[in-house]
């Protein structure tokens, strides 16, 4: 499986778009600091994720996710999540 997922830095408002084939490992390396991308956010949490069989499928998702009508998209999808404080919980 190939996942796309989000992290979303509450404080700094900002999005962080990504796939990976080892989703639990990736997520610790971002909310640890292990990746340089990630080490300027402030609390990044996972908020979104999606499975995927084919790895070009979710490079194909990770890319328009990452465009502005992607990211629209997105805030539209998890416009609940983000204006609820208690709804961002810390994955590790």
């Amino acid at each position: 499986m190939y996942y796309v997922y989000a992290l979303f830095s509450k404080e700094d408002a900002k999005f962080y778009i990504g796939y990976t084939k080892n989703i639990q490992r990736r997520v610790r390396e971002h909310i640890t600091g292990c990746n340089h991308t990630t080490l300027r956010y402030r609390r990044p949490q996972l908020v979104f994720f999606e499975a995927f069989l084919s790895e070009i499928d979710a490079r194909r998702r990770e890319k328009y996710f990452k465009t502005t009508k992607g990211r629209k998209a997105l805030k539209l999808i998890l416009r609940e999540t983000l204006t609820n404080k208690e709804n961002i919980c810390p994955v590790v």
